[in-house]
């Protein structure tokens, strides 16, 4: 029964260790990012730039290889047709 209890206590504290860590210090309200020094502020504006632009140019590139093997296709689909009026 000790030997349950104790390990019990251990595994609470390792599960709540990180939990406890995590607190914020030295912080109590709202501060403006125009107020945090320069090494705290992230350079949003480029990075949201960069993500779309990344999303759109994926897109296309989608939309492109799909045009390209639909292109395939109504080929493949005109020399049956073809093929099969022949006959």
């Amino acid at each position: 029964m000790c030997r349950r209890l104790l390990i019990a206590c251990w595994a609470f504290l390792l599960l709540a260790a990180p939990a406890l860590a995590q607190r914020p210090t030295g912080q109590s309200e709202f501060v403006p990012v125009n107020d945090l020094p320069p090494t705290e502020q992230i350079p949003a504006a480029a990075l949201l730039v960069a993500g779309y632009a990344f999303i759109w140019v994926a897109v296309a590139f989608y939309l492109w290889t799909i045009w390209r093997r639909l292109n395939r296709v109504e080929a493949d689909m005109r020399s049956l047709s073809q093929k099969t009026a022949r006959r």
